[in-house]
């Protein structure tokens, strides 16, 4: 599935909107570390890898800038965990 996933520093969050509904991942920043707050995507789009994607977008990001990363949220604790190519980025 390709994505097309904007970024918004700003707001602290990446979104996407598929089929009219959007979903998102909120974070904060702290110095040189990003902390996943949230990942919520709508029951009606649910189940078609959107919460992963956005997840990898923020930790690319992280990545891109030098940023450790805190996946406080349930789902991107579970994506990191099964996606060890992230594991040095996390603290």
């Amino acid at each position: 599935m390709s994505l097309d996933i904007a970024h918004d520093p700003a707001s602290h969050r990446f979104a996407v909107r598929v089929e009219g509904h959007e979903a998102e991942l909120l974070y904060r920043r702290d110095g040189r570390r990003l902390t996943i707050d949230h990942t919520g995507v709508p029951e009606a789009i649910g189940g078609r890898g959107i919460a992963g994607e956005l997840v990898k977008a923020a930790l690319e990001y992280a990545r891109a800038e030098g940023l450790r990363v805190v996946p406080a949220c349930s789902y991107s604790a579970a994506y990191v965990q099964h996606h060890p190519e992230y594991a040095d980025l996390v603290d």
